[in-house]
């Protein structure tokens, strides 16, 4: 088996959208998982779009191509670094090609892509309930930073705090 990473095109949409309901389902979110390619799509390609995506494919000894991971990512920005930084917003491998590197193959691809482009950091985010994963990142030499926490304002309290 091979693999390559490659930039997601207009028609991989589906695919990805599949891969993003996936992860949802993994991550036991699937009840807020409201992904379809036409919004994908619209974010990815349209007018103003800033995220980026590549999805993993695994190629068999004929030629057959899978895709079985992604990679979503943005640019966001260090004020105390005074640079832009890659923001992996969601990682994920599909559960039977784990095991086979793919996933460290992806980071090392945005990794290399950040150095790339001159960012001063590479970040994400991990759920503490996903150990696999937290060790995943470790290994790969990654500090998860126990002392940031994520805050959000989305529905009803985003529509709130700004009309106040």
């Amino acid at each position: 088996m091979r693999f390559e990473i490659r930039a997601v095109r207009e028609e991989d949409c589906e695919t990805v959208c599949g891969l993003i309901h996936d992860l949802a389902r993994y991550e036991r979110l699937a009840d807020q998982c409201h992904a379809s390619p036409e919004l994908l799509r619209r974010e990815l390609f349209g007018p103003g779009a800033v995220i980026r995506c590549v999805l993993g494919w695994e190629i068999d000894d004929e030629g057959r191509e899978r895709p079985v991971a992604f990679a979503l990512y943005f640019y966001n920005f260090s004020t105390f670094l005074t640079k832009r930084g890659l923001y992996l917003e969601d990682l994920y491998v599909a559960e039977d090609a784990r095991r086979r590197g793919y996933g460290r193959r992806m980071i090392r691809f945005l990794a290399e892509t950040a150095v790339r482009e001159g960012c001063g950091r590479f970040d994400w985010s991990v759920l503490d309930w996903n150990q696999p994963a937290i060790d995943f990142y470790e290994r790969l030499g990654a500090d998860v930073m126990p002392d940031w926490r994520i805050c959000r304002l989305e529905g009803e309290a985003l529509e709130k705090a700004a009309r106040e």
